[in-house]
């Protein structure tokens, strides 16, 4: 990623739609070359926020700047980007190549120069077989990798992608989230990813903007995020998370509402501050009460066995702490001696885990999203514009 000029420089950008405040006072530098995503649950205002960059929509306050310049006013097809959508909006009575090719006939490009640039983005993607085929005669991914050879031969600065795999079953997608990032080093330009899917953005970002309730929670990479969240909001939102009520104490330390006084980063949290502690179920320990405990006076709390569930890989236990906080536990199964071992439902059992793996997190300030909230309304009536 360029150390320079930001690619896309996002000032104090609000958008309203009538009385709906989809996006609230958003501030975001997005380095050039960088795999950015906003990442959210549906009305978060992540498909507002990627429909003001491309032009489709213009921020009710504030600046949107490409590489230094102000393209507000702009319509989509004078700014320098270009868009993938969910829905491929290929053109059905046209061949690959001519798909591809369309935007360049309409920029007036040379012949020979839009043939050599044609045939070397269908060979990106892996479609210089197909080039003679019709949409229809492809598969769902193979559709997807056309619309993105559309959206890059155009040589775009900044090429956003609006939850492209969505429509993919999840094998395909998976496979096409490594392409994507494959393609996105090679060709160095800045790609803008929405999406509600955790695993995609963790997969693929260079870095995340957790979105909620029309602002951004937090910004930062892939790791940061998951292991260390801002928020309760973003806790919750990235992956399985255990939260249990804390207060702090003391600089440097909480205490959970069901167990004891513990050593923690409190940064910004004053002593009686309410805040939550949250371990990840990978990182628990458990053990029976009675058994011969692993914990070695590491941290701990205890608890009744709610459920136990085989998933393959790991087997999922769900532990009632008391006051309806439940903890997830994950743990490998390595042994099929040691799975048998686990304690099932109803049995009294102790978690523990190491100091550094438990993280403290404040009150989220944004309002818990819901399937009809108004944001969401506002983003529908965004791609219903499109």
């Amino acid at each position: 990623m360029s150390s320079g000029i930001p690619s896309v420089e996002l000032r104090n950008v609000s958008k309203s739609f009538g009385e709906l405040l989809a996006v609230d006072e958003l501030d975001l530098d997005l380095a050039s070359g960088e795999f950015f995503t906003l990442l959210g649950p549906s009305g978060c205002g992540k498909t507002t926020t990627l429909r003001m960059i491309a032009g489709f929509e213009q921020p009710s306050e504030g600046e949107i700047l490409i590489e230094g310049t102000d393209v507000a006013g702009l319509p989509p097809h004078k700014r320098p980007t270009n868009t993938v959508f969910q829905s491929y909006a290929l053109f059905p009575h046209l061949s690959v190549e001519d798909n591809v090719a369309f935007g360049l006939k309409r920029k007036r490009v040379p012949k020979e120069e839009i043939r050599k640039r044609v045939a070397a983005e269908l060979e990106r993607v892996g479609l210089a077989a197909e080039a003679r085929r019709r949409p229809a005669q492809l598969s769902g991914g193979m559709q997807q990798r056309v619309a993105l050879a559309r959206a890059l031969v155009n040589l775009p600065k900044v090429l956003l992608l609006d939850e492209p795999l969505g429509a993919l079953d999840l094998k395909l997608r998976k496979g096409l989230q490594v392409e994507l990032k494959r393609i996105q080093r090679e060709v160095g330009i800045t790609f803008v990813y929405v999406t509600h899917d955790q695993e995609e953005a963790l997969t693929m970002s260079d870095r995340i903007a957790v979105m909620n309730g029309g602002r951004v929670e937090q910004v930062a990479g892939p790791e940061e995020v998951y292991e260390r969240p801002a928020t309760t909001f973003v806790a919750g939102f990235i992956g399985v998370s255990n939260l249990m009520p804390a207060a702090v104490t003391g600089t440097g330390e909480v205490r959970l509402d069901q167990g004891p006084v513990l050593t923690a980063t409190t940064d910004g949290l004053s002593p009686g501050a309410r805040c939550h502690a949250v371990v990840r179920p990978e990182k628990l320990r458990v053990d029976a009460v009675g058994s011969e405990a692993r914990a070695n006076g590491l941290p701990q709390v205890g608890g009744v066995v709610e459920s136990s569930v085989y998933l393959g890989t790991a087997t999922q236990l769900v532990v009632d702490l008391g006051e309806a906080v439940r903890m997830t536990v994950l743990v490998p199964n390595s042994s099929e001696a040691e799975r048998r071992e686990l304690p099932g439902a109803g049995v009294r059992v102790t978690l523990s885990w190491e100091p550094e793996h438990m993280h403290v997190v404040r009150e989220s300030p944004g309002a818990e999203p819901t399937p009809d909230n108004e944001a969401e309304r506002g983003e529908q009536h965004a791609r219903a514009s499109t």
